[in-house]
């Protein structure tokens, strides 16, 4: 799931009371901080200054350490903040000691700019998100150095690049995607969700060669019954049902892929394997794509169809789906099919 963040406190706390009625019921959630003001800027109204993203992250955590999903493992968050938000550095090495934020993952918003900045080592502008302007100005490649130098120590923060992201956006007219799921494979739209299903790529060998037949049945069966989950899943969120059902996105992806190169005798960073990898995903997407626009001609395209990248395209008439494939980390499903788990 993703929810949205404005910049005021009412809206604030009602995002941490919606998120926890998603972990409740097992979600793990994504937000972007972008829009929220700085630490110390001013707070209309008041005499008081506002506490600034890394203070709310803290108040997520606390309240994320209530739920236990389902009684086996503690719910998420995934927080986004924008690479010229003035708090950039503090967010950076929020988890300098290790033990902080424990129910949190955080990554950096990146643009294009942002990296050619890092590229021609330029200043880059911090610009404060309530008034629009410019706060200071940084070096670009002490903010990218900082960030590599935290990751390298204990693994966060990550960076999301949003412009490339929203190069696929596949539904541009409803806004922006500035945030994705818990574990970063899926940009989502605001009270968007998305179903994930993984297929085991080493059930379709044929001798050395992938029996692409088979494959092309499975791929076929599978976006029909993740399309399905959508209409059968019960959604804690009036807004989330919604959304997911305006949109309809699901998440076909792969696992096994390591051992289904083990087994054809390819090695993993070989040229070959990244071909194979090519022709395998073109197949999913192409497969998955077919079977969306049958499915969208028998019960009807998703509902944001119209102004959508896929009725730009001439050849798609109808589309089910407005996303069908994604390369999801699979570490449960894998474990339980015994075979190697997502792309890592």
């Amino acid at each position: 799931f993703v929810l949205p963040l404005e910049d005021n406190i009412e809206e604030i706390f009602e995002v941490v009371k919606e998120s926890s009625i998603l972990k409740k019921f097992g979600g793990g959630v994504g937000f972007s901080f972008s829009k929220i003001r700085p630490r110390g800027d001013s707070l209309l109204g008041t005499s008081g200054m506002a506490c600034g993203p890394v203070a709310l992250m803290k108040i997520l955590d606390a309240a994320s350490e209530i739920f236990l999903q389902q009684g086996t493992r503690r719910s998420g968050n995934m927080v986004v903040l924008s690479v010229a938000h003035p708090d950039i550095l503090e967010f950076i090495t929020v988890k300098k000691d290790q033990n902080s934020l424990a129910q949190i993952n955080y990554s950096l918003g990146i643009t294009d700019s942002f990296m050619k900045a890092v590229e021609k080592n330029r200043a880059w502008e911090l610009i404060n998100p309530r008034t629009g302007k410019v706060s200071k100005k940084v070096k670009a490649k002490s903010i990218f150095e900082a960030a590599t130098a935290m990751a390298w120590e204990n693994g966060d923060p990550g960076m999301i690049f949003l412009d490339r992201i929203n190069k696929d956006n596949p539904t541009p007219q409803l806004g922006p995607i500035e945030a994705v799921n818990l574990c970063g494979e899926q940009p989502l739209l605001p009270y968007e969700a998305c179903n994930l299903g993984s297929i085991n790529l080493t059930k379709f060998l044929l001798k050395k060669d992938i029996d692409w037949s088979h494959l092309s049945e499975v791929i076929k069966i599978a976006v029909r019954f993740l399309d399905n989950v959508i209409d059968a899943g019960r959604y804690p969120l009036s807004k989330v049902d919604r959304v997911v059902k305006s949109n309809r996105k699901i998440g076909l992806g792969v696992m096994g892929w390591a051992d289904l190169l083990i087994k054809l005798g390819i090695p993993y960073n070989s040229d070959e394997a990244l071909k194979l990898a090519e022709r395998v995903m073109k197949f999913f997407s192409e497969v998955a794509h077919e079977t969306s626009q049958k499915l969208g001609k028998e019960k009807g395209s998703f509902t944001n169809f119209t102004g959508s990248t896929w009725q730009k395209k001439a050849k798609y008439k109808w589309m089910r789906n407005s996303t069908t494939t994604t390369i999801a980390p699979t570490g449960s499903i894998s474990m339980v099919a015994d075979v190697s788990s997502g792309i890592e």
